[in-house]
């Protein structure tokens, strides 16, 4: 037996919807022997008698009526998929991804990105540089080394300072241990700053910038943060200047066929002018 054609069985579910040719000529735009010689030609290839043709129309068969069964959930479920796709391209999504502490940020001030009533949805990402793009890992981003290649918009931001914070409650900051990212997990010059210059009086480690944040926060020393995450932290105090050398600048990233698409613009215009109102706690 050969398996039946969708169409054939759309076509299938008009007749026996409507009770003979006419309907369903008048449903599809097919002319009533058309419709005829592909019913025929259905009962063919199921090898089952699917209707009861009569002066009246066309009247299911027991086989018709199992079939007309099969054919309606598939017609649902159809159905379902097409308002599912409807709706996600009604409210299409727009992400922006980067790394740990600043997709934080970014999300802390999701407000100022996406407004009540706006015709998007807004995903907030954690991302590496080095696979924002090359992996489409998201449609904005926002990085700290400009991209060389690819064809990519890239807007020139702000500049993030870094520098060691330890928590207030700490005496003699000077001689604190130090708290780091691992080796292992280190994704930015920064994260590897402590490893790098201060190993030997590591005392703390870990493998997430959240969990950093929160060792330096119960008193385990001092350790690397961005300016804009430390300064805003009442209960941590900078341990000594900014380091110069950990000092970047801030790129917003968008692939350029995408660029122009309306929500696009509009979250890469309001994510440039957020990032410049923010420019003295990036610059610590």
């Amino acid at each position: 037996m050969q398996h039946a054609d969708w169409d054939d069985l759309k076509l299938f579910f008009h007749v026996a919807s409507a009770g003979g040719l006419s309907g369903a000529a008048e449903a599809t735009g097919l002319s009533a022997p058309t419709i005829g010689r592909r019913m025929l030609a259905l009962e063919r290839r199921m090898g089952r008698a699917l209707f009861i043709r009569s002066q009246q129309g066309y009247r299911l068969a027991p086989d018709g009526e199992a079939l007309l069964n099969r054919v309606r959930a598939m017609h649902d479920a159809a159905e379902g998929i097409s308002l599912w796709h409807q709706q996600a391209f009604a409210t299409p999504l727009v992400s922006i991804g980067s790394d740990a502490w600043l997709s934080g940020f970014i999300a802390d001030h999701a407000a100022e990105i996406r407004k009540p009533g706006d015709g998007f949805r807004l995903c907030c990402k954690t991302v590496h540089d080095s696979e924002t793009f090359t992996f489409r890992a998201t449609d904005v981003g926002i990085v700290s080394n400009r991209p060389s290649s690819g064809n990519l918009a890239v807007r020139a931001s702000v500049e993030v300072r870094y520098a060691a914070y330890h928590a207030l409650t700490d005496a003699d900051p000077d001689n604190l241990p130090w708290t780091s990212i691992g080796t292992e997990s280190a994704a930015t010059a920064a994260d590897g700053w402590t490893f790098e210059n201060h190993e030997a009086d590591i005392t703390t480690w870990t493998n997430a910038p959240a969990l950093l944040l929160r060792l330096l926060l119960s008193g385990n020393g001092r350790g690397v943060l961005p300016c804009f995450v430390g300064d805003a932290l009442p209960d941590l105090r900078r341990t000594g200047p900014v380091i110069d050398a950990l000092s970047h600048p801030l790129f917003i990233v968008a692939n350029d066929d995408d660029r122009h698409r309306p929500e696009m613009r509009l979250v890469l215009d309001r994510l440039a002018a957020f990032l410049k109102q923010q420019e003295r706690r990036f610059k610590g």
